[in-house]
């Protein structure tokens, strides 16, 4: 059931939009036009790319290790950027690799999605499973790089300080 809320309607919460779904190999597709349309909708458009691009990772992750496919995509568009979550029943918890060979074929997902955003991290959820998330800001601002004070899952949360955008 997809749940968008206009901003129009939303004087003290966050603008937000959430898609529960079951993927397959041909969703990310859909799921990125999605993404973009939101981005501009929200006047970030210069963060599409990179979100677009971790979205899809996230996804990807979903349908090779996650047994039902099903999963909740939650975007909250923030003062300055947007958070993405990407919440499943799957217990595993993604971790960077090692040190990845030339032709290997897979793993290098989260080393791209570490790459493109300036956070993100893993929450278990009640009840069972994970939220991977990531942030985008539209510019680096004082503090990017410091703990964002969430509790995560051991050597998940990563931080870094450059833009989404830029």
């Amino acid at each position: 059931m997809n749940e968008y809320i206009p901003p129009a309607y939303l004087a003290l919460r966050p603008v937000q939009y959430r898609m529960r779904l079951t993927v397959s190999e041909h969703s990310a597709r859909h799921i990125r036009r999605i993404v973009r349309s939101l981005l501009a909708e929200w006047d970030l458009p210069e963060l599409a790319d990179a979100v677009e691009l971790a979205v899809t990772e996230l996804i990807a992750n979903v349908v090779r290790h996650v047994p039902d496919r099903r999963c909740t995509l939650l975007m909250l568009r923030q003062t300055e950027g947007v958070r993405v979550e990407v919440t499943d029943s799957s217990p595993q918890v993604p971790l960077l690799p090692g040190e990845l060979s030339p032709d290997a074929e897979c793993g290098r997902g989260l080393v791209l999605l570490d790459a493109m955003v300036d956070k993100w991290g893993v929450d278990p959820v009640t009840g069972g499973g994970k939220a991977v998330w990531f942030e985008c800001r539209r510019s680096v601002r004082a503090g990017v790089g410091e703990s964002a004070g969430v509790t995560h899952l051991p050597d998940v949360s990563h931080s870094h300080g450059r833009a989404c955008g830029g």
